[in-house]
Formats: C-alpha cells, structure tokens, sequence
C-alpha cells in the first residue's frame, strides 16, 4: 500500500542534531514501506503555477542565514527523477492544475533535512513540488488529491512543513513552552483522529490560537496536500515534541488512496474545491 507523510521538519539544526526528532525521523523510516522514489512538498518552496524540480543531480539549498558552519557543508546528494517530474506536471495540468518542470530547482531544507535522518544513504532519487502561499487549504486537499492519482504504489509522498510555526515565539531551550502551541497541537491530532476534513480545512476559523500558531500558514499548507492524498482512515501520529518552545513536530502517518496512471486518466476533481478558486 502507498504511503503518505507529513512531517514537521522544523529548525534547520535538526540535520545536525542527534536528538528526540532525529529520533523519531529515524524510527519512522523503519515503518515506512521502503519506496523506489519520494515526491517532496516543501513549505519553503512557494511558486504558482506548480513547479516540479527537474534536475538529474538536484542540488542541496542552503536556504538560511545565521545558523552553525558545520550546517552550511551538509549536502544531501541524492539523484532527481526527472521523466517522474514530467508525469505529474502533465497529470496536474491535465486536471486545471497549470504545472511545469524547472531542471535548475534544487532541495530546499524542508526537503533535504528530515530526509536526512529518513533515509541518510541518500539512495532513492527525489522529486521536489512547490506549494502555492497564494492559495487556500482546499486548493491543497486538490493538489494532494491529484498527487496521488499521479503516482504509484513505489513513491513516497512527503509533505514538509509544522504544525505550528510562529517563529517570533521561538525561544532557547530552558524557556517554557508558549501555552498556545499544545491547544493548537491537541486540536489538530482530534481532528486528524476523526478524520473531520472539514474542520481541519477550515483550520484559519476553527481551531484555536490559529493565527498565533501561524501569522502565515505556508508551513500548515502541506497538511492539506497530505490529506487530500491519503485515504479515509485516520493517520498515525509520530513525534508531538516541541521544538524550541513554539515549533510542534508532530508527524503523520496516511494511507494513500488508490492511484490511476497516465495523463489520460486524469478527471478533475470537485468535491470539495473549485480549480479556479
């Protein structure tokens, strides 16, 4: 059965540290089926129209400032895909969802640092997808729907970006953690418990604290690709620690719903959203 992760991948310094999320990165990689290739959608990559990284040898982004030496010299150098990255584009744009591939793109952190504990051989290629910050929660559940009518029973889908994420609240490590983050945090994993979509969709009204736990919400944005791609069930939860004090890291587990090959075979689908939106 295909799988579908969403993954908090917080602070950049998580590719160098050893500590509970490395942990759990680790651990979660031996329950995942080992796949033939992964398709990463990265909260630090926001474009419209979607772009899919093309390069055969992807390069590794630095895509920060102000952090350790020793973070800069990390490389992730796993090979690209890109026929695969040419399949989606085509299945997306055939479904209203305008797509190309960039060949020069490379692997922001979002995509680079958790796999580096998830799979740290850097063996299986990778192909990298843009979210778009200009569009809504259901524009993503549409694009995590598509995704995974895209791809086959051997790609992995990960979904890369936090369950909370106020960086202004972000603090040294003997801080207490900001009150809001567990209510944020408690909310979210109910509703993934009860697989009430529509809730969660609606997260920006609902759930509470949700503009503090996200000023923005590019980095809950990949949720809602991974909801959309994954089956009916409830997801398994991984990994509820908090980093840095406002940073949740919680990590889910989905089935993903059965795939269809081929741009031929691409409908849209408008059950929950309008393309146009």
């Amino acid at each position: 059965m295909a799988q579908v992760l969403f993954i908090s991948h917080g602070s950049p310094m998580e590719a160098l540290d050893q500590g509970e999320s490395a942990n759990a990165w680790r651990a979660l990689a031996d329950q995942l089926k080992r796949p033939s290739r992964i398709v990463v959608a990265s909260a630090h990559w926001s474009s419209f129209p979607t772009r899919l990284t093309g390069s055969m040898q992807p390069a590794t982004i630095h895509d920060f400032h102000g952090f350790p030496a020793p973070l800069y010299d990390l490389d992730y150098p796993t090979a690209g895909e890109p026929t695969l990255a040419r399949s989606i584009a085509c299945r997306l744009s055939a479904a209203g969802l305008q797509s190309w591939v960039d060949p020069e793109r490379g692997l922001d952190h979002g995509m680079w640092v958790p796999l580096r504990h998830l799979y740290p051989e850097a063996d299986i290629p990778v192909v990298g997808i843009s979210i778009s910050a200009r569009h809504d929660t259901d524009w993503h559940y549409y694009l995590g729907q598509q995704l995974a009518q895209a791809l086959d029973d051997d790609t992995l889908l990960i979904c890369s970006g936090s369950i909370t994420h106020n960086l202004s609240d972000t603090r040294g490590d003997q801080a207490d953690v900001a009150g809001y983050v567990d209510t944020f945090q408690t909310w979210i994993s109910q509703q993934m418990a009860q697989r009430n979509d529509a809730a969660l969709l609606d997260y920006r009204r609902q759930a509470p604290a949700a503009v503090r736990a996200h000023p923005t919400d590019e980095h809950l944005l990949p949720l809602f690709v991974a909801l959309g791609a994954g089956d009916t069930r409830a997801p398994q939860r991984f990994n509820a620690v908090v980093s840095h004090q406002a940073l949740a890291m919680d990590a889910y587990l989905f089935e993903r719903a059965a795939s269809a090959s081929g741009c031929e075979s691409a409908r849209p689908i408008r059950s929950l959203v309008s393309v146009g939106r």
